[in-house]
């Protein structure tokens, strides 16, 4: 595999001179940029105008990763030129978020293949619910393919997220990508790194990702006890307090908060939220953030990546991650690079929400976590 990485920033412009030549069916350009580009594309096209073979994927970001940095409003690109490996792309638009189940079976059904080795998905961050389009996937991906990825965001805005189909930025829009062939190297690890506080509290009352009560109480109203003066920030703020989610039938998961209503007092997570199921709170701890980045770098394997420096470390970390960290956020960054090796590229971006497999090998959303996917080809491809 050859891979390039490079950016654009508003004040520098690309960071190279020329593009890599290396447009063909078997190129992949993961392009995550900020969320301004929705008003103006003009740049974008003109990196995907050399491109006109290869496939594009990828999507706005609450903060873009690039070489062990983070910035924003930029763009951090990879471009991955595959020996073996076959690439298929597949987007569609969701009207309703009533119908992201079905969109993101139909999705899965046209990448599925006996030699699919793995798959990268993204999605517009603050209209599709992460979990409903995870259901869409089961059934039609065995264990045995991992699909990692993550929710678009637009930073402290929550107004409006693209993902790149067909070239276009578009709302309201699933991409996924499949990798296809033996040769093909992907691993991936995902963990937290949160403390728990405050009393279990009961899911009294909910909807697929909307919590309306808790212990029979509006759960805005709850949230907004526990945040004092930080409730004015809503949602934003609410990144910095996740809800751990646990019951008798599923792995603990974490949710985070998208969106607020006022007017029925209830709350807007990234994925769903059983009824009846238990809830806490969680407060983030700076070294435990940290080392959580560390652990999740240490749970990838490279016994089957050929050559470091042709290898893609894809990280992406969550927004309420970042606004805990704050000035120290490259630390995590920096806690990723001193596990992986020095040579191993690195780029990615600040989601609203992470997908990477459980321990039993199925996908699922996160939040709050940093997610990192190696990509690169076997030696002997």
């Amino acid at each position: 595999m050859d891979l390039f990485t490079f950016q654009y920033t508003q004040d520098s412009g690309w960071s190279v001179d020329e593009f890599p030549a290396v447009d063909s069916e078997q190129t992949l350009l993961l392009v995550f940029g900020g969320h301004s580009f929705l008003q103006d594309d003009a740049v974008i096209q003109n990196l995907l105008q050399h491109y006109p073979s290869s496939y594009a994927i990828g999507c706005s970001t609450a903060g873009e990763i690039f070489d062990g940095k983070i910035y924003d409003d930029s763009l951090s690109v990879a471009v991955l030129h595959f020996q073996q490996t076959r690439v298929k792309f597949v987007c569609s638009h969701v009207v309703d978020d009533s119908q992201t189940e079905a969109v993101a079976h139909k999705l899965a059904t046209d990448l599925a293949a006996d030699n699919l080795a793995a798959v990268l998905l993204f999605n517009d961050g603050l209209h599709i619910n992460g979990s409903a389009l995870i259901r869409g996937l089961h059934g039609v991906f065995d264990q045995k393919v991992p699909v990692t990825g993550g929710m678009a965001g637009d930073g402290e805005m929550f107004e409006h997220t693209w993902v790149l189909c067909n070239g276009k930025l578009k709302e309201n829009h699933i991409a996924m990508l499949g990798m296809y062939g033996d040769a093909l190297c992907f691993q991936y690890g995902s963990k937290g790194g949160w403390d728990i506080f405050g009393p279990e509290r009961k899911v009294t009352r909910s909807e697929n990702n909307v919590l309306y009560e808790l212990d029979g109480k509006p759960a805005l109203s709850l949230y907004k006890d526990y945040l004092g003066e930080l409730a004015e920030g809503l949602p934003a703020t609410g990144m910095m307090f996740p809800l751990l989610v646990f019951s008798e039938q599923q792995q603990d998961l974490v949710r985070t908060i998208i969106g607020v209503n006022e007017d029925d007092g209830s709350l807007t997570l990234a994925g769903d939220i059983a009824q009846g199921a238990s809830t806490k709170l969680m407060h983030a701890n700076f070294d435990h953030l940290v080392t959580g980045a560390s652990e999740a770098a240490g749970e990838i394997k490279f016994d089957c990546c050929c050559n470091n420096d042709q290898t893609l470390a894809l990280a992406i970390s969550c927004f309420g991650r970042r606004k805990v960290l704050k000035d120290r956020t490259e630390e995590e960054v920096e806690a990723v690079r001193d596990v992986l090796s020095g040579d191993i590229k690195i780029t990615g971006f600040y989601s609203y929400g992470e997908f990477s497999p459980l321990s039993s090998g199925t996908c699922d959303l996160h939040n709050q976590t940093m997610t990192i996917t190696l990509i690169s080809e076997q030696c002997d491809s």
